[in-house]
């Protein structure tokens, strides 16, 4: 007999080899099956002539098959499938890839059931990479309304969507099991469906309105949790010690002088938070909020001084190995007239000793089971959204001892407007640095047309001929077929042999062994490359003042908080700096275009955020993994009203131990690190 904690095998159709692959995805169970949700719908009209097909149009339609053959593609790295359609006298050509078994299954005379997206190219409108079934007969009705609603799923190379919906539809009976956590008067006052009718809408929605509802009410259940899960920690955090940092004014104000700039007033109204925060003996939880090139490192260095000025250690943990070099390197300049001991580690690589350093630097790699660090009263994550909630909880883990626990210290650099940052953050108290340092001139921000590029580049030569530096930036590494985009390493062979041949030009980018990795970073950061053409491996942490130009190709291929990112990249010194976002010969889409105009019309991040979210939402924006919240959540930005609601309620409920023994289902969520739908 069936059940919620069924392993998939149990299901009619599926094999070792098929669960095995479903497992992949973290699906176990039917209850992981049924909370696998849809990440998109199409919406199909029913057409009836392939004379009436508009491009971009999700459709479907029935015709037979004139026409089928496969070969193999430009170079021999991909397989097509062709097949020719004709349907009342109309014809449409269908494109597969990498299935050449199709020329084999699918007959000429076989009638065929397409949906999918209809595309230009091809020599006409076309479906690529459709969705289909062999029916009977062309007058097979498909059914009788105009247009279904169909939920997409994410899968892996080994599944595909039927897979999904067929092991769904047989155990959406089970919905009826699965039991309700929200309190009731949650559900009255906000008017939302219970997760039975949820679950069952998410999967099969009738009309859009059911996507809606069910929407709203998962991403709910996924706030409250959160909210609950946040309140647990400040509830255990205030249960906790941390040995107090006591704050050395003296030598604070002469660290501060020393510096070769003067700090802005939310810089040092950042540092005074932290600073009372951690002379307490309760554990800080602190995020601080700052845009690129604000200034940030240099706030937590006056948290990392006054720590290992009372004798105590301090870990910067980041999640690159070219940021946690970069930082070894700054921190040793900063501390140069102190007698600290430095450490570094990541994962290829190592310099002083970790158990005996006042301060460690270093990857995700600090927390392998074999790296033993003790004792530390000082935590800070840099870029922890790149961390998930795992990595933040063994590291601080490692030095929760006799109740004791260090402080900790979160940083960003990607803002978000404040009801997104009391769904994500709730647990953390907030620092936030708003201004730029004052030296710093206005970066200029331009779309250039490709027509332009020669100018483009006569410009670029006439810059490094003033010593200034520049970044290439793409978004692949290696050429792809199944892409119009470019990458570093077609074209770096291009542009610098044809346009640059007289300059130095270097390629970085993520599969770039380390030993070069790292000798190519240290001659840009002395000066010694004049344009390095790189992937999104600069993203983070790469802080060049000489460099004053970047050219970012096929900027449409990046979200706007990443390309606010990688500009960040420049404009770190006194000089004039570019960015220039080049465009190919494609047309793009009035919607692309507007996207990055908010890029060349806006300065700082919270803007480009605001406009990001309107523009793609927050699902979009920020990944499922950045903010430990599911695409379904994220899709729907929480009302201020809503967190409100969810952080009330989360605090009655986690008042007590009596409160929440009310809520079995809730406890076991709130005390575990499980998924937020883990029903066993």
């Amino acid at each position: 007999m069936l059940t919620l904690n069924s392993p998939l095998h149990e299901l009619s159709g599926v094999g070792e080899k098929i669960e095995k692959h479903f497992n992949q995805l973290g699906i176990k169970s039917i209850s992981d099956l049924l909370f696998f949700l849809p990440f998109r719908y199409e919406e199909y009209e029913k057409v009836k002539n392939i004379s009436d097909l508009k491009i971009n149009q999700f459709a479907e339609i029935i015709g037979e098959v004139l026409l089928i053959k496969s070969h193999r593609g430009f170079r021999k790295k991909i397989h097509i499938t062709e097949a020719l359609l004709e349907s009342n006298g109309s014809n449409i050509k269908v494109v597969w890839f990498n299935q050449p078994y199709l020329s084999k299954t699918i007959k000429v005379g076989n009638v065929l059931q397409i949906k999918g997206k209809v595309v230009e190219g091809y020599g006409g409108p076309s479906f690529v990479s459709p969705e289909y079934r062999k029916i009977d007969d062309l007058k097979s009705s498909i059914n009788k309304n105009s247009k279904n609603i169909q939920a997409i799923y994410h899968v892996n190379s080994k599944l595909n969507q039927n897979n999904v919906r067929k092991l769904i539809q047989q155990c959406i009976f089970l919905i009826d099991k699965i039991p309700e956590w929200l309190p009731l008067k949650i559900l009255k006052t906000l008017n939302i469906i219970d997760i039975k009718e949820a679950i069952a809408k998410i999967h099969q929605p009738k009309k859009l309105s059911d996507i809606e509802e069910a929407q709203k009410r998962i991403a709910f259940g996924e706030l409250f949790i959160r909210q609950l899960k946040s309140q647990k920690i400040k509830s255990d955090l205030n249960k906790k010690k941390a040995n107090p940092i006591i704050f050395k004014q003296k030598e604070t104000n002469k660290y501060i002088n020393s510096l070769p700039f003067k700090l802005t007033n939310s810089q040092k109204k950042s540092a005074w938070e932290i600073l009372q925060d951690i002379e307490k003996d309760n554990p800080m939880n602190r995020l601080l909020e700052g845009d690129v090139g604000s200034g940030k490192t240099v706030v937590i260095s006056i948290a990392i001084l006054n720590t290992l000025l009372n004798k105590q250690k301090s870990v910067l943990m980041v999640p690159s190995e070219i940021l946690a070099r970069q930082h070894y390197y700054t921190f040793k300049k900063f501390f140069k007239d102190y007698n600290f001991s430095i450490a570094l580690k990541t994962r290829s690589f190592k310099e002083g000793d970790i158990k005996k350093a006042d301060l460690i630097i270093g990857t995700q790699s600090l927390i392998q089971k074999n790296i033993e660090i003790k004792n530390v009263s000082l935590v800070i994550i840099d870029e922890q959204h790149r961390f998930g909630v795992y990595q933040r909880k063994a590291i601080i883990d490692k030095n929760i001892e006799n109740n004791f626990s260090p402080h900790f210290l979160s940083l960003t650099a990607t803002p978000i407007p404040r009801s997104l940052s009391l769904a994500i953050y709730g647990d953390l108290d907030l620092s936030t640095i708003n201004e730029m340092p004052k030296n710093r001139k206005e970066l200029i921000t331009k779309i250039i047309d490709n027509k332009k590029r020669d100018d483009l580049y006569n410009f670029i030569k006439e810059r490094v001929k003033n010593n200034e530096q520049v970044f290439f930036v793409f978004p692949l590494i290696e050429e792809s077929e199944k892409t119009n985009f470019k990458s570093v390493e077609e074209e770096y062979k291009i542009i610098s042999n044809k346009y640059f041949s007289d300059l130095n030009c270097e390629i970085l980018h993520g599969k770039t062994k380390k030993k070069d990795k790292e000798h190519i970073m240290s001659e840009f950061s002395l000066g010694n490359i004049d344009i390095l053409f790189s992937t999104t491996v600069i993203e983070v942490g790469i802080d060049i003042p000489n460099a004053t130009i970047m050219v970012i190709e096929n900027p449409e291929r990046f979200g706007l908080a990443q390309l606010h990112q990688l500009r960040g990249r420049i404009n770190r010194g006194d000089k004039q700096s570019y960015c220039f976002l080049l465009l190919s010969d494609k047309k793009l889409s009035a919607k692309s275009l507007e996207r990055l105009k908010v890029l060349e019309e806006n300065k700082d991040g919270l803007s480009i955020a605001k406009k990001d979210l309107e523009i793609r939402g927050a699902g979009e924006v920020f990944s499922s993994r950045q903010s430990g919240f599911s695409e379904i959540a994220l899709a729907k930005i929480f009302s201020l009203e809503e967190i409100q609601i969810a952080q009330e309620e989360a605090q009655n409920i986690m008042k007590s131990d009596i409160a929440l023994n009310k809520y079995p289902l809730i406890k076991k969520k709130v005390t575990s690190f499980e998924s937020d739908y883990h029903l066993e």
